[in-house]
C-alpha cells in the first residue's frame, strides 16, 4: 500500500474528488483563533460516501523537536502505523522514519535532538519493545524488549539521552528501568507485580511510581539515592494520598523532584490536579465538579502545566501557572476529543493529537502563550461524514446513562440501528472518528453508542457500579439503550444489532443471552467468553488487575460462571459473527474459538473474522478495511433482509 509522496490515491468506488497524497507545506499556515472551516484539507484519500472513512489515515501521538523545528508522530497513511517527520519551519517535505515492518504504536523525540524512541507492536501484537533511531533514520537499536513479555516507553529524563521504560517479564513482574541511548547501559530502579514509574527528576534522585490494578492505583514517591548500586528495590518509597479511597493514574515531577503533581480521584468522585511537596498535606490546584482531569503535562521547567478536561466526552483545556497558582481556559480545540498533549521543551508550544466524528486524529499545534492553534498534520475532514448528537437517560433503577447517536442519513421513520459497546470496561465512548459508523450510516444503520455504567469520565462512582456481582445490573444497562431507542422514535425495535470490541465484545455476548429476541444479530470483536478460561490464558498482570472488576478465578468461581456467556450459549438466538486477532494475549484468540465450536455444536448461526498479524486491536488499514467491510456487509444482510 506505500506509494511515492505526491502521487495521487485512485478514486475508491470510481467516483469523487482526488485530492493529492502529499501534505502541504506548513509554513504557509497561519495561526488560527478558530477550528478550521470544513474543507479545509491537508491531504489524503478521495471522499466517496460510504467509502471515505476507510482509508482515512490518523495522526496520533505527535512529540515536538526540542528547538519546534519539527513534529514527529505516528500515521498509518501509507497502510500501517510507522513514524513520521513534519518540519514546521521552512520548505521541506514530510518525510518517514525507518523503524521496520513492525507496527508502531508510540514516539518521542529526546532532549538532545539526536534521537526518538519509539514503542513498536511486533505482529501487531500487544508485546511491545522499545527502540532508538535517528530522526532521519539510521542507528536503529533495540532498548527494551524482555522474552516472553512486554515494554513500554515512558519518558526521556532530560538528562543527556537517558530513557525511562518499563519491562514487564512473562510472570507479570514490571521492572522500572533507565536506559542510556548511546551505550546501552540499563540501571534496574524498581521491581515488582503491577508497577509502572511514571516519572524522575532531572538528577535522578527521586522516582514517582505507580503500584497497583487500573481502577486503585497508588501512587509513591521513591528515594533512589539510597538505594545500593545495582539494586532493583528502592528504599525510601513513600506512599501519597495515603488513606483515600479511588485511584491515582497519572503525574509528574518538578525537575528538582520536591514536588509531585498528581492525576488523582482519591478521596474525591472526579479526577483532579493534586500537587504534593515534600512531606506536605496535598493541595488541590484544579479541580470541577463537571469534568474530570483526563490529561496533563508538565513544562521541562516545571513552571507551567497543560490540562486536559473530560467534559461529558468532550475535551477543554487549560494553562495554569505552577509559580503563581494561576488557571487561564484555553479557546476549544479545533476537534472534540484531545488524545495525546504534549508540551514543547521551551514550554511556550503543545502538540496535540485530535479527532472528531467527521475527522480522524490529526496533529495540532497549540501556541499556550496566545491560545492559538494550527494544523500540523492530518487527512483532513470528511464532508460527507455524520456528527454525533449527545443522549441522556435512566436506567431502569433510576442512574443516568449517556450515548452518542449517530443518525443514518435521510432515515423515515424508526430505522435500523447497531448498539456499539466500547472496551474496559472503563474506557469511555466519545465523539471520536470512527470509520466503522460512518460505513454503517452509509448503508442506512444508525449506530447508538452508550457509556453503561462501568464505563469512565463520569466519576468513580459510576465507574465501579459494575463491579463484581453488579456486572449484571451493566448488562441489563444494554437492555435499557435498546429500550431508549424506541422511546425517541430513533430505532425499529425490530431490526437491532448489537456489538462491541474488548470488553464491549464480552458485553455483547451476555447481553444476547440474557435478553434473547431483542437484537436480530451481533457481533463481539476480541471479547471474553469465559472468565475460566480468560483467566488462564490472559497476560498474568491483566488477570491480576481483572480480580477486583469482575471476581477472583478462585473463591469467585460461581459468580465468574454466571457471567461468563459461554455457559449459556443456548440462549443465543441472533445470528453471531466473531472477531479476533491471532495475536491477542489481552483476551486470547481461544475466547473466539470457544465461541465459534459452541455455536456449530448447537446449530446456532455463527461466522467469523480471524486476523493472523492483528493483536487486541486492528492497527494496519487492509486489515481495518476487511473488517468494516465485512461488519457492514454482515449487519446489512441482517438490518436489511429485504435489499
Amino acid at each position: 500500500m506505500t506509494r511515492p509522496a505526491g502521487e495521487p490515491r485512485p478514486p475508491v468506488g470510481g467516483a469523487g474528488p482526488v485530492y493529492p497524497f502529499a501534505l502541504p507545506r506548513l509554513d504557509h499556515l497561519a495561526w488560527q483563533e478558530h477550528p478550521h472551516p470544513d474543507g479545509f484539507l491537508l491531504g489524503g484519500p478521495s471522499y466517496v460516501p460510504g467509502v471515505s472513512g476507510l482509508t482515512a489515515w490518523s495522526c496520533l501521538a505527535p512529540a515536538l523537536a526540542p528547538d519546534n523545528s519539527a513534529v514527529a508522530f505516528v500515521s498509518d497513511h501509507d497502510g500501517s502505523p510507522r513514524v513520521w517527520i513534519r518540519p514546521l519551519l521552512g520548505t521541506g517535505e514530510e518525510w518517514v522514519v525507518d523503524t521496520g515492518p513492525q507496527p508502531v504504536v508510540d514516539v518521542s523525540w529526546a532532549p538532545t535532538g539526536a534521537h526518538l524512541a519509539v514503542l513498536v507492536a511486533p505482529g501487531g501484537g500487544e508485546h511491545t519493545q522499545v527502540w532508538t533511531v535517528q530522526p532521519h533514520g539510521g542507528d536503529l537499536r533495540l532498548l527494551a524488549a524482555p522474552d516472553g513479555g512486554s515494554a513500554s516507553l515512558v519518558r526521556w529524563t532530560a538528562r543527556g539521552e537517558t530513557v525511562l521504560v518499563t519491562e514487564t517479564s512473562a510472570d507479570g513482574v514490571s521492572r522500572a528501568v533507565l536506559v542510556d541511548a548511546v551505550t546501552g547501559g540499563r540501571q534496574i530502579i524498581a521491581a515488582g507485580p503491577l508497577l509502572r514509574p511514571v516519572a524522575i527528576s532531572r538528577d535522578h534522585a527521586r522516582m514517582l511510581l505507580r503500584r497497583g490494578p487500573r481502577g486503585r492505583r497508588r501512587m509513591y514517591v521513591v528515594d533512589l539515592r539510597s538505594e545500593a548500586l545495582g539494586g532493583h528495590e528502592p528504599s525510601g518509597e513513600r506512599l501519597l494520598l495515603p488513606g483515600l479511597p479511588g485511584s491515582t493514574d497519572d503525574g509528574a515531577l518538578s525537575p528538582d523532584g520536591r514536588t509531585a503533581y498528581l492525576v488523582s480521584d482519591a478521596g474525591r468522585d472526579r479526577a483532579a490536579l493534586l500537587a504534593v511537596h515534600q512531606g506536605a498535606e496535598a493541595v488541590v490546584l484544579a479541580e470541577r465538579r463537571d469534568a474530570e482531569l483526563d490529561r496533563f503535562a508538565l513544562s521541562a521547567d516545571g513552571r507551567r502545566a497543560l490540562l486536559v478536561w473530560n467534559a461529558h466526552g468532550r475535551s477543554e483545556l487549560d494553562v495554569m501557572d505552577l509559580e503563581r497558582g494561576r488557571l487561564r481556559h484555553l479557546p476549544p480545540p479545533p476537534a472534540d476529543v484531545v488524545t495525546s498533549a504534549r508540551i514543547g521543551w521551551d514550554g511556550a508550544l503543545a502538540a496535540l493529537a485530535a479527532e472528531c466524528p467527521q475527522e480522524p486524529s490529526h496533529v495540532v499545534l497549540c501556541d499556550l502563550d496566545q491560545g492559538r492553534y494550527r494544523y500540523a498534520a492530518g487527512a483532513g475532514r470528511l464532508p460527507t461524514a455524520a456528527g454525533a448528537e449527545l443522549v441522556r437517560f435512566p436506567a431502569r433503577d433510576g442512574l443516568e446513562l449517556a450515548a452518542w447517536l449517530y443518525r443514518p442519513p435521510h432515515a423515515q421513520g424508526p430505522a435500523p440501528y447497531v448498539l456499539f459497546l466500547h472496551g474496559g470496561p472503563e474506557d469511555q465512548e466519545r465523539p471520536a472518528f470512527n470509520p466503522l459508523y460512518q460505513s454503517l450510516l452509509a448503508a442506512g444503520i444508525g449506530v447508538f453508542a452508550p457509556n453503561v455504567r462501568g464505563s469512565g469520565g463520569y466519576g468513580r462512582a459510576f465507574r465501579q457500579a459494575d463491579d463484581r456481582e453488579l456486572r449484571f445490573r451493566a448488562i441489563d444497562d444494554v437492555a435499557d439503550c435498546a429500550a431508549e431507542l424506541a422511546r425517541i422514535g430513533a430505532g425499529d425495535p425490530s431490526r437491532l444489532a448489537c456489538m462491541g470490541w474488548s470488553y464491549g465484545g464480552y458485553l455483547t455476548l451476555a447481553t444476547l443471552v440474557t435478553h434473547p429476541g431483542l437484537f436480530r444479530a451481533g457481533v463481539t470483536v476480541s471479547g471474553i467468553a469465559d472468565f475460566e478460561t480468560f483467566y488462564a490464558r490472559t497476560e498474568p498482570w491483566i488477570a491480576a488487575a481483572a480480580v477486583g472488576e469482575y471476581g477472583h478465578p478462585d473463591t469467585d468461581r460461581h459468580l465468574l460462571r454466571a457471567l461468563s456467556p459461554l455457559r449459556a450459549l443456548d440462549r443465543l438466538t441472533a445470528p453471531l459473527l466473531v472477531v479476533h486477532g491471532a495475536q491477542d494475549t489481552n483476551v486470547p484468540l481461544y475466547e473466539a474459538e470457544q465461541v465459534i465450536a459452541a455455536a456449530a455444536a448447537l446449530g446456532l448461526p455463527c461466522e467469523s473474522l480471524v486476523f493472523d498479524d492483528e493483536g487486541h486491536e486492528i492497527r494496519r488499514i487492509a486489515n481495518r478495511v476487511s473488517y468494516v467491510t465485512r461488519v457492514t456487509d454482515w449487519l446489512s444482510a441482517h438490518l436489511h433482509p429485504h435489499r
